[in-house]
């Protein structure tokens, strides 16, 4: 059996109180991965989430996990490691 491949979304912050976490793979605001301006956050799943298919929340991206890792390795989702 195959296991699904999760799907990655990125959501504006002023969406934030819309997520319903019991049909995503985060479980509250306290586990989001936050842009570093915290202007987004992203959210995954497995099955589309009732408040992304009825369009209550428009992703600004929906992404697959090699693009969100991509995603989150740009300067606007993690801060520089600085070279010793």
């Amino acid at each position: 059996m195959n296991k699904q491949a999760e799907t990655y979304a990125i959501i504006g912050i002023a969406d934030l109180a819309n997520i319903d976490f019991s049909q995503v793979g985060e479980t509250d605001e306290n586990t989001i991965r936050k842009s570093l301006d915290e202007t987004e956050f992203v959210i995954k799943w497995n099955t589309e989430p009732s408040f992304i298919a009825d369009g209550t929340i428009v992703p600004l991206q929906v992404l697959t996990h090699q693009e969100a890792l991509a995603l989150m390795a740009t300067t606007e989702w993690s801060k520089e490691i600085p070279v010793e």
